[in-house]
Parts: C-alpha cells; structure tokens; sequence
C-alpha cells in the first residue's frame, strides 16, 4: 500500500458536494471530487478526461483546523452585456486547515507528488478565489496505509490556533496535550458506511459533469500539542553579563 498526503489551508476554502441554484453550500471537509480535481489540474488534463484511475484512489480526510463557515451574498455582471447576473449565496470555509490523502498505485501517486511540486495549472481550494496559503505537498508517497498516514502525520495547524487551545485548556484545567482530529476515509469494500456523499468524480466536462455515490467511515485521531518553548537553549551561568550579536529585522 502506499499513499500520498496533501496540506490545504488557505485564508478560504470551499468544498461543495451539492450546488442547487443560486445557493451555493459547502461540506465541513475537502470532497473527494475537490481534491481529485485539484490533482487533475496538476497534471494539466483537460476538464474532459478519463478519471477512472484518479476515481479508484482510496480518499480521506483528517482535519487539523475545522475554521469557521463565512456566507458570502454574491452579485455579479455579464463581462460583455453588463448584464446582471442572478443573486446568490456562496459559503465558504474560513481560517480552515486539513490533511487529505489519497491510497493507491505507486507510480500514479509518484507522478502526482511530482506535479504538485510543478502544477501545470494552479492548484485551488475548490473554488478558484481560494489558493492554498502554504504548499499543498508534505513530501513523497510513502509505503503505508492511508489510515496510518493519516494518523501519523505531524499536525498542520496554525500556531495562533494551537496556543488558542493550549489557552483554553489551562482555563478548564485540562493538562492532556492532546487534541483529538476528526477523520473522514472511503468506507472499504464489505463494511457499512457511517454516512454517504455524492462526490466521486465520473466526468468534469462541464456539458455533462457526473458524481457518484461513495460510503464514509468516521474514526478519530489525538495530535500532540505544539509547546513553543520546544528547541530553546536554557540560559546557564556562563550566559549571564553577556551579550549576543543578533541581526535586526524590521
């Protein structure tokens, strides 16, 4: 098995799995036709390509950071016309940060690594007015399973977030150090799903654009707390009445 990991946190994401009109809604979590998509765009295919083989990828999804929901009252006008275009109402995923992988053959999951370190289109997400604030790729695939990956992987969440917690917990008394991560995985074949979603990507030609069902499986994680003071020098004898040299920053 193998499996490769992705980091999305931005300002604004946006992971819809259903789009009824002018209201424009979004998950709590990247979809897998979103992430599918983003890595379709790294590899430069057109919006009519074959997805079978980005399709059968096993997908999940923990989340470090689950951000706050924004609603957005859009209005728009006809490049050309001027012409109004209807009112909607957009939703969107703010101050959010997730890991999300995909499992599957090792060469596509190679060759996936290697276009998110040059994509042939920019990646995005979900929605083109969300790019990613920090690089989408954490390192080549790795020879383990999604769910361990999953577990495994360090915890991506922002700073000003962690010491947020940390705060909170010294304020109930709680000393764990631990945070617990929601995980969202494909259910495997033969188990029942915990909950179901219509986001497996058959077609994005926009003439036609198809979505299958797919089964979920809900587990949960613990991430270590960051502590700040982690890598300091202690201060000893021989460092007190001295001075050091250090490069001023503006």
């Amino acid at each position: 098995m193998t499996a490769l990991l992705l980091r999305l946190a931005g300002p604004m994401q946006s992971w819809g799995a259903s789009a009824r009109f002018a209201r424009r809604t979004t998950e709590n979590a990247p979809t897998k036709s979103g992430v599918l998509g983003l890595l379709s765009a790294a590899l430069g295919r057109s919006r009519a390509a074959d997805l079978s083989d980005l399709a059968a990828l096993r997908f999940g999804v923990r989340i470090d950071q689950p951000g706050s929901r924004m609603r957005d009252f859009h209005t728009a006008h006809h490049a050309d016309s001027g012409k109004a275009m209807p009112l909607s109402e957009r939703y969107y995923l703010t101050d959010a940060v997730f890991v999300a992988g995909v499992e599957g053959d090792a060469a596509l999951l190679h060759r996936l690594h290697r276009a998110l370190l040059a994509p042939y289109y920019l990646p995005y997400l979900g929605r083109r007015s969300c790019p990613p604030s920090r690089p989408v790729e954490m390192g080549p695939p790795v020879d383990t399973s999604l769910e361990e990956a999953l577990r495994g992987a360090p915890w991506q969440a922002s700073g000003w977030y962690v010491r947020q917690l940390e705060r909170t917990a010294r304020a109930s008394g709680s000393s764990s150090g631990t945070e617990a991560l929601d995980l969202l995985l494909d259910c495997p074949p033969g188990e029942t799903p915990h909950l179901s979603l219509r986001d497996t990507p058959a077609s994005f030609d926009p003439r036609h654009r198809r979505y299958e069902l797919r089964g979920l499986i809900t587990d949960r994680t613990t991430a270590a707390s960051h502590d700040p003071t982690t890598g300091l020098r202690p201060v000893g004898p021989s460092d007190e009445g001295t001075t050091e040299s250090l490069p001023r920053t503006i």
